[in-house]
């Protein structure tokens, strides 16, 4: 049986997970939760906590930037 040809394949509304490497990078949610292993509803709780800063670029659209999120996972390392 022959695997979905989806499968494999960046869409165009992914994002690499290399990105994270990118010090200017605005990374989306879906990489966030990825990089960290948290669900988005807490990356949300993190953020209203302070934790985490965020980039607002519209109503809709929230961002991170990659060096906060690097900062984000060697400080959850440090409390560990």
């Amino acid at each position: 049986m022959e695997a979905p040809k989806h499968l494999g394949k960046q869409t165009r509304s992914e994002q690499p997970l290399h990105a994270l490497q990118l010090p200017d990078a605005l990374l989306k949610m879906q990489t966030v939760t990825q990089a960290t292993g948290l669900s988005s509803a807490t990356i949300y709780r993190k953020v209203a906590a302070g934790e985490l800063p965020i980039v607002k670029m519209g109503k809709r659209c929230t961002r991170f930037r990659a060096a906060d999120v690097r900062a984000f996972i060697q400080a959850q390392r440090v409390a560990a």
